[in-house]
């Protein structure tokens, strides 16, 4: 039995050798295999478009900012501010000496502006040019020159102003009014922190903000467009580079952007720059009162199902409203057959009657409708 084990090993180490043997030197004895080795890789063509056949596919707003870029300038103001109003007197200097420096100093700002007509009218906001004396406007291409203030209106913080020999003007196009939606990319043009024509892109995040405290009449688009210092007054375009409002405030705890900004549409910014064209100034209806939101407890302290509305909380003596008999406590639920929603809308409706007109006014007093004939007055000038 030993010797058959022995010669089985014998047999078995002598046919592995052999199959080895021949795996290496022929292996193509052994006909066909059943797995075979992976194959190298073939190498792949990258292609590349050709320029001439498909120049541009991705998403890209160059063309609208080209087409606004020029009509966008930069405005420098200066303003001499007088120092201590005691600076020149001598008892004054003997124990002060000049510490508190030169009588008056001049301090400069900056902020942007649009042009809205080829013979040189500039349409920007009222808080970049008010109380300056010296006002230069720097172009797209690096011309500058002086400008003058055709007229201002700082209830909506806009103003007009015109410069002189420069020829070959590019305006800027006016998008048509209420065709804004939310959503649409907008960009902001401008100069922010004066470092010179800056484009930022974004969306139109919200309309008819109002109730803000930052103008007396308030109808802003609010936007995630980056605005920051030195904006104001530029241009606020859509997608075609055509103007939809004026860049005037952000909302900043740092004083850089921080995603939201307020530009003043360019319905609102295309009727007041027609009015200062036209008269230098803005003409407003005024009635003579004092008014403030209804809230639900009001409401229901007047028995009223709703609280929209304004509350007549005063009236000025010999006022159009007093006048036509309105009273403290009144609620004013419509002009003209236009319904009151809040104050803000009441003071919006009252400011677009022309003065001299008589308008219908539906008051609610101790719960029962009245009308009231109100010849519209002409709104003062605001005090600075």
């Amino acid at each position: 039995m030993h010797r058959f084990w022995l010669i089985f090993a014998q047999a078995v180490t002598i046919s592995v050798a052999g199959l080895f043997v021949v795996q290496t030197l022929k292996p193509e004895w052994l006909g066909p295999r059943g797995v075979s080795l992976p194959e190298r890789p073939a190498i792949v063509a990258i292609q590349e478009a050709r320029p001439e056949s498909n120049p541009r596919k991705v998403v890209s707003f160059a063309d609208a900012a080209q087409a606004a870029l020029p009509a966008v300038v930069h405005i420098f103001t200066s303003q001499e501010v007088r120092r201590h109003p005691f600076i020149n007197d001598p008892v004054f200097r003997h124990f002060f000496g000049d510490r508190f420096g030169p009588e008056s100093q001049r301090q400069s700002g900056l902020g942007s502006g649009v042009i809205v007509s080829a013979d040189g009218l500039v349409l920007t906001n009222n808080h970049v040019i008010e109380s300056a004396d010296e006002i230069e406007v720097a172009l797209h291409d690096g011309r500058k020159t002086k400008a003058k203030l055709v007229g201002a209106d700082p209830e909506s913080d806009l103003a007009v102003l015109k410069i002189a020999n420069i020829q070959a003007l590019t305006p800027i196009t006016f998008a048509q009014a209420e065709s804004l939606r939310i959503g649409d990319v907008v960009l902001a043009i401008g100069n922010p922190f004066g470092v010179g024509q800056t484009v930022t892109s974004g969306i139109v995040s919200a309309l008819g903000r109002s109730h803000l405290g930052i103008n007396t009449f308030e109808n802003f688009i609010q936007t995630d467009a980056a605005i920051n210092p030195g904006n104001s007054g530029g241009g606020l375009v859509d997608s075609n580079g055509h103007l939809v409002g004026i860049n005037t405030a952000i909302y900043s705890q740092s004083g850089g952007s921080m995603g939201i900004g307020f530009a003043i549409p360019v319905s609102l910014a295309k009727s007041v720059m027609e009015q200062i064209i036209k008269t230098g100034t803005v003409t407003r209806g005024w009635i003579g009162v004092e008014v403030q939101d209804m809230t639900a407890e009001l409401a229901e302290s007047f028995g009223l199902m709703s609280s929209t509305g304004a509350l007549i909380a005063g009236v000025m003596r010999n006022s159009p409203a007093d006048k036509a008999g309105v009273k403290p406590g009144d609620i004013l639920l419509g002009i003209g057959g236009q319904p009151v929603r809040d104050a803000q809308a009441m003071l919006e409706l009252i400011a677009g009657l022309t003065p001299g007109e008589a308008a219908s006014f539906s008051v609610s007093r101790e719960g029962k409708l009245r009308d009231l004939n109100v010849t519209i007055g002409k709104r003062p000038k605001p005090t600075r």
